[in-house]
């Protein structure tokens, strides 16, 4: 198969930043033109050229578009096995694709939990099935993520899982996590930290402050989050391990790492949209899509995770993708479950960072897709002999956002009717389109 992108900003950070053709043969990015150059252009749009791949010859017109290596989420549930009725693996990549994402890393917390060869082996497989995004599980730290004993991390490992996290759960005991941080440093691989004191939690819904006060309902204060952070960079210290922070929704939190980098201590962080976009301020009328955990903070925290991004201390945006169906969100507000949609949402909400002047296009794709690759250990450049996994960015078109059509099982969202600019053109993995909008 032969597909021709035409007039495109082609934008891989580090690499390649300008307006150029590119040319997929055979999965493959084989040529990347510059279209002064009149002879190449000439050869590749010639009869005798197109002849040889007949209706196999695609060519896409991007102009006004930007091309970036292919999106990354790293953190996503995608509940296939066990809570299929929240999302399987076909809905989900199937969002993933529509929201411009190549790749996602999905989260161990199944049933049964991700802690074993066999269970990441079956992710895997469902995912190549599918030819849609790309899945990389993670696997659990300890046995059914309950913290008391390590699981089989090598097994994993060789199975394909590309980093550990008990994520929805923090692993409490600190010297369980020691071990578990010495063993993965041997095995060089990341540790994905779910950051989460449960006794400062101790039942809250969202945070702790005025707003919680004001609603009636049980608060979360910031140190549920920034005392295990805390403890964690100390651990990352002294095991002299790779450490990725989920999730980072604190002004405490994204100091400590903060600090931690200029020391030298080999941490990363992720925050998600929501935690720019909203605080909890926004928390109207016990609306249970704006539940999550960590919760929606307040205002100098939201302004804290703004200047993470902007100075580099946080390392990139996940989207925290959590379906759930509507028996698991239309209850009380104390009762629902914690947790919102994100992969198609996630793109847009995060162009409004590049719009509002807080990154630049090619920050958004560093902290979108280079970073997510480099921390899972990927080689997504755009050049040639590379396999062509490539996202198209429309970044003009004006929509609101619209729950009854996502691709996702469920439309648990806060930012149903967001005036949004900006989405996905079109998502390419192997060389293959998985989604256009065109």
């Amino acid at each position: 198969m032969q597909i021709l992108i035409k007039g495109a900003r082609v934008l891989d950070p580090g690499n390649i930043d300008g307006k150029k053709d590119i040319i997929i043969q055979d999965n493959l990015i084989k040529a990347i033109i510059d279209p002064g150059d009149d002879e190449f252009q000439a050869y590749y749009q010639s009869p005798n050229y197109k002849s040889d791949y007949k209706s196999d010859y695609t060519i896409i017109d991007a102009d006004q578009m930007i091309v970036v290596p292919g999106l990354i989420d790293i953190h996503v549930h995608l509940r296939e096995p066990g809570y299929e009725y929240k999302e399987t693996i076909e809905t989900g990549l199937r969002a993933a694709a529509k929201g411009g994402f190549t790749a996602v890393c999905s989260m161990p917390n199944t049933n049964p939990v991700n802690d074993n060869a066999e269970t990441s082996k079956f992710i895997i497989n469902r995912a190549n099935e599918l030819g849609l995004s790309r899945v990389y599980p993670t696997g659990a730290i300890t046995r059914g993520s309950m913290g008391k004993s390590l699981a089989e991390i090598h097994e994993m490992q060789q199975a394909g899982v590309v980093a550990v996290t008990d994520d929805g759960k923090p692993v409490e005991n600190s010297n369980l996590m020691r071990r578990a941080l010495e063993y993965c440093k041997d095995l060089d691989i990341p540790i994905f930290v779910h950051a989460e004191e449960l006794n400062l939690v101790n039942g809250g819904s969202m945070n702790e402050g005025k707003y919680s006060t004001i609603k009636g309902i049980k608060g979360i204060p910031n140190a549920a989050e920034s005392v295990m952070v805390v403890r964690d960079i100390a651990l990352a210290e002294l095991t002299d391990s790779k450490v990725h922070f989920c999730h980072i929704s604190t002004r405490e939190s994204v100091e400590a790492i903060r600090q931690a980098k200029k020391r030298g201590v080999n941490v990363s962080c992720e925050t998600a949209p929501h935690y720019f976009i909203l605080t909890d301020e926004d928390v109207k009328d016990y609306n249970t899509n704006f539940k999550m955990n960590p919760p929606l903070r307040s205002k100098e925290d939201k302004k804290a995770v703004i200047q993470g991004l902007k100075d580099g201390t946080i390392d990139l945006i996940a989207s925290d993708h959590a379906p759930h169906s509507v028996t698991d969100k239309d209850v009380a507000f104390d009762k629902a479950a914690f947790g919102i949609v994100g992969l198609e949402t996630s793109l847009p909400l995060s162009m409004k960072l590049v719009q509002d002047n807080i990154l630049t296009m090619e920050d958004l794709v560093v902290k979108m897709s280079k970073n997510p690759a480099k921390i899972i250990g990927l080689n997504n450049d755009i050049k040639p002999g590379n396999t062509a996994d490539l996202t198209i960015i429309d970044p003009e078109t004006i929509y609101e956002i619209d729950p009854e059509k996502f691709e996702s099982k469920s439309c648990n969202t806060p930012f149903a009717g967001f005036k949004v600019q900006g989405c996905a053109f079109l998502t390419m993995v192997n060389g293959r389109i998985i989604y256009h909008n065109f």
